[in-house]
C-alpha cells in the first residue's frame, strides 16, 4: 500500500513543471561540472579542440531549442484541445501526464538552459582551455540526447491526441487498476463484505469536506486504531463522491474523547476521480469516449465499437475476492470491497442507452455479454441483466422488426448458455 506521502509525490511526479525544472537543474550542473573537471584533463586536448567549437553549437542549440520548445508547446495544447472535443475530457488528464511529452519538453527546456549558462560562462574566465574541452564534449552528448529525444518525440506525435491512442491508454490505466484491486482487493485489511459487519456501538466519522476520494492510506487508519485500541471500517474507496452527511468510515472501541482528525487526514479528498485505486473510473471514461462518438455531431458506431470491445478486455482481469485467502497486513481496519455489479453499469448502461437505436452497437453488445458470461461464471447473472435491458432499450428505440429479432436471438443465447 502507498501511504498518503508516497501518492503526494506520486501525484507530484506526474506534473510537467517537475520533470521540466529537474532536467533544467541537471542541465545548469552539467554546465558547472566543466569547471570542477578541468584540471584532470591533458593541455594536449586542447590543442586538438579548438577553444570556439563548444560557443558556436552552443550558440545554435540556444536559438533552436528555444523554437522547438515554443512549438511543442503549441502542439501538445492542441493535443489537449483535440482529445477534450474528440474523446473525453476526463481522458485528456492522462495526456497531460504522458512522460513521453513531459520528457521532451523538459530535454528542450533543459537545453536551452544548458547552452545559455554555458556561453554565459564562456564569456567570463572560469574556463581555461581544458575547461572548454569538457564544456565541448559535454555539448556533443547534449546534441545526441536532443537528436534521440527528437526521433522518439516525432514518433509519438502521430498519435498523440487520436481518439484510438487515447483510449487505448486508458484502457490501459483501467486494466491495471483492476488488476491491482483483483491482487489487493481490500487494501490488505480485514474483508468488509456487508455494512452489517460493523458493530451497533461503532461511531460515524464525517468530513466537512466535499469531493471525490482519490488515495486511502490504510496504514496510517491501522495505525490510529493500534494506538487507541480501536477497530476501523472503512465504507468507502477511492472514486466515491462524499459529502458532509456520508461516513467515512466507522469506529469501533474506546474511543471516547478522542479526535479523528489523523483518520480524516488519511483520506485524499480532490474536486476529480483519477485512475489509481479506482476500477470503475477507467471504465466509466471509455463509456464517455463511446456515448461522444455515438452522439449525433460525431456519428461513429465503429468507435463505438471498439470501445465495447477495450472495456471487455478489462472486465475479463476480474477475479471474484475470497474472504479466506485474504492477505491481511492491517488487522485493525476493515475495508469495504468493489461491487461487479457497479463496474457492469458503469461501462455498459451508458453504452446500451445511447447505441440503443444502432443495431450494430446492440449485436456488440449482445456479443460480449455471451463472451464474458463464458469466460467467468461469476459474469452471468450481470450479463443477463444487462442484456435484457439492452434488447429492451432496442425495441424501444427500433422500428424495423428484424433488427429486434436479430437481438432477441442474441440474447437468447446467452439466456440458453
Amino acid at each position: 500500500m502507498v501511504s498518503k506521502w508516497g501518492w503526494q509525490l506520486l501525484k507530484l511526479s506526474r506534473k510537467l513543471w517537475v520533470r521540466t525544472v529537474s532536467f533544467a537543474v541537471l542541465a545548469l550542473i552539467s554546465a558547472m561540472v566543466a569547471i570542477a573537471v578541468q584540471p584532470f584533463i591533458p593541455e594536449s586536448l586542447s590543442d586538438i579542440i579548438g577553444a570556439g567549437a563548444a560557443e558556436k553549437i552552443l550558440t545554435i542549440l540556444a536559438s533552436s531549442m528555444l523554437t522547438v520548445t515554443t512549438f511543442s508547446l503549441s502542439v501538445m495544447i492542441a493535443a489537449f484541445s483535440a482529445s477534450t472535443n474528440s474523446v473525453s475530457p476526463r481522458a485528456t488528464r492522462l495526456l497531460m501526464e504522458d512522460t513521453t511529452t513531459h520528457n521532451a519538453l523538459a530535454t528542450f527546456v533543459g537545453s536551452f538552459l544548458f547552452s545559455i549558462v554555458s556561453i554565459i560562462l564562456l564569456n567570463t574566465e572560469l574556463y581555461t582551455k581544458q575547461g572548454k574541452v569538457v564544456l565541448f564534449l559535454t555539448t556533443i552528448l547534449v546534441i545526441v540526447l536532443i537528436v534521440v529525444t527528437i526521433l522518439v518525440w516525432i514518433n509519438h506525435l502521430s498519435g498523440l491526441g487520436r481518439v484510438g491512442e487515447t483510449a487505448r491508454k486508458v484502457e490501459d490505466e483501467a486494466y491495471a487498476a483492476l488488476t491491482a484491486f483483483t491482487k489487493c482487493p481490500w487494501l490488505n485489511a480485514n474483508p468488509l463484505t456487508s455494512l452489517s459487519q460493523i458493530p451497533d456501538g461503532a461511531k460515524a466519522v464525517q468530513t466537512e469536506r466535499i469531493g471525490y476520494i482519490q488515495h486511502i492510506d490504510i496504514k496510517a487508519i491501522n495505525k490510529w486504531a493500534g494506538q487507541h485500541s480501536c477497530k476501523v471500517y472503512v465504507v468507502v474507496r477511492a472514486g466515491v463522491f462524499i459529502d458532509p452527511h456520508r461516513p467515512l468510515l466507522w469506529v469501533d472501541g474506546a474511543y471516547a474523547n478522542l479526535g479523528y482528525n489523523e483518520l480524516l487526514a488519511a483520506f485524499t479528498i480532490e474536486d476529480f476521480r483519477t485512475f489509481d485505486q479506482d476500477p470503475r473510473f477507467g471504465l466509466l471514461v471509455l463509456a464517455e469516449i463511446a456515448s461522444k462518438a455515438l452522439s449525433p455531431a460525431v456519428n461513429d458506431p465503429g468507435t463505438a465499437i471498439e470501445i465495447i470491445g477495450r472495456g471487455t478486455r478489462v472486465l475479463t482481469n476480474w477475479q471474484s475476492p475470497q474472504d479466506d485467502k485474504a492477505q491481511i497486513d492491517y488487522p485493525y481496519v476493515w475495508q469495504l470491497g468493489l461491487s461487479l455489479t457497479d463496474l457492469f453499469d458503469d461501462f455498459y448502461t451508458p453504452i446500451a442507452r445511447d447505441g440503443a437505436a444502432v443495431l450494430e452497437i446492440q449485436i456488440r453488445l449482445q456479443k460480449s455479454f455471451i463472451a464474458l458470461s463464458q469466460i467467468n461464471t461469476d459474469f452471468k447473472p450481470h450479463c443477463q441483466r444487462h442484456s435484457a435491458a439492452a434488447l429492451a432499450r432496442a425495441e424501444h428505440a427500433m422500428v424495423y422488426s428484424e433488427d429486434i429479432k436479430i437481438l432477441a436471438k442474441l440474447h437468447q443465447q446467452l439466456q440458453d448458455s
